[in-house]
């Protein structure tokens, strides 16, 4: 088969479209035909040499994809052959094959097509895992999203408003604010001219829940916008990966700070996730209430170029490799 090979750690130059051995299927897995896959942060960071693989997993870049089913490993139940489904991956998803825990299949959603399907696993997972699963988000509560115009923001938007919740996202333009808006935010914020700390504290008093992609820069910030009992749910680093935590202010609050990964989980702890989105949030994306959010479709052999959009940061939404259809 085909796949994106990165030749050394480095540049988007560094990507390659290039013949791999056919991956096999073991007990509990399933092989797939891959459609396409998506770009996530996580794999401009493993491109760049700062995020392996974890043990076991592919050391091709994609942690989610959609295709059909080729071939059953031996145990597997629920799933047949020429099943279309999106997959949860820890690693394989930039290639014409890929073999996964079958745990990690979720059948494709209502009319979503199989191309569009690939942009859901990851953000459904990480979002419904840190702000359902995790930080008990309920109706009435105060979301704010960090990054409200990516894949994931996107995503999270759309949830907040389907559990009930006023959801407040930053970004940094008005263009992006006014696409976060139609998506449902209630409150917008341009992180280049305003403090989200001050915003939240006139709109509504500080946040329940924030979900932070950012890190150490806003570490101190996100903890002052909390009101009391609220929770802070860390998934990403772009600020930097060490930041002074006020315990005082903190503990005055009642509130929590948690950091939480997807990639790294065992198999078993991301099956769980897996089951609770397809039960409680896949009825919601099946009836159009949340919905996927692509930005650009591109051949997965110029996974180079869409690398390179992303660092860009210009991309509402998720970004696809297509590797049929």
């Amino acid at each position: 088969m085909h796949a994106i090979k990165l030749r050394e750690p480095g540049g988007p130059d560094n990507l390659e479209w290039a013949e791999v051995p056919d991956p096999r299927p073991g007990p509990g897995e399933v092989l797939l035909d891959v459609a396409a896959s998506a770009v996530n942060r996580a794999d401009l960071l493993q491109r760049q040499g700062n995020y392996p693989p974890p043990p076991g997993a592919s050391d091709i870049l994609g942690l989610e994809c959609s295709g059909t089913v080729a071939e059953l490993g031996e145990g597997v139940e629920g799933w047949q052959v020429g099943d279309e489904v999106c997959a949860l991956l820890a690693g394989g998803g930039y290639a014409e094959r890929v073999v996964v825990p079958a745990g990690q299949l979720l059948p494709v959603p209502g009319e979503i097509d199989l191309i569009t399907s690939a942009g859901l696993p990851e953000v459904a997972c990480t979002v419904w895992s840190n702000i359902v699963m995790h930080a008990n988000l309920a109706e009435g509560e105060v979301l704010l999203v960090h990054g409200g115009a990516g894949g994931i923001g996107t995503h999270a938007i759309q949830v907040g408003k389907a559990l009930g919740a006023t959801v407040a996202v930053t970004a940094g333009s008005a263009e992006r604010l006014d696409r976060c808006r139609q998506l449902g935010a209630d409150i917008t914020i341009n992180y280049k001219e305003q403090d989200f700390v001050e915003v939240l504290r006139d709109e509504t008093g500080g946040a329940d829940v924030i979900l932070d992609n950012m890190g150490a820069k806003y570490l101190d910030r996100n903890v002052t916008a909390l009101k009391t009992g609220g929770r802070v749910t860390i998934i990403g680093m772009q600020g930097g990966v060490k930041g002074e935590l006020n315990i005082g202010k903190l503990m005055g609050k009642r509130a929590s700070v948690a950091g939480t990964t997807l990639r790294a989980r065992p198999v078993d702890d991301k099956a769980r996730i897996v089951a609770d989105v397809r039960a409680r949030l896949w009825p919601l994306v099946a009836e159009g209430t949340v919905r996927p959010i692509i930005g650009q479709v591109v051949p997965m052999a110029e996974a180079a170029d869409a690398h390179r959009a992303l660092e860009e940061g210009g991309v509402f939404g998720k970004v696809l490799l297509a590797a049929r259809g």
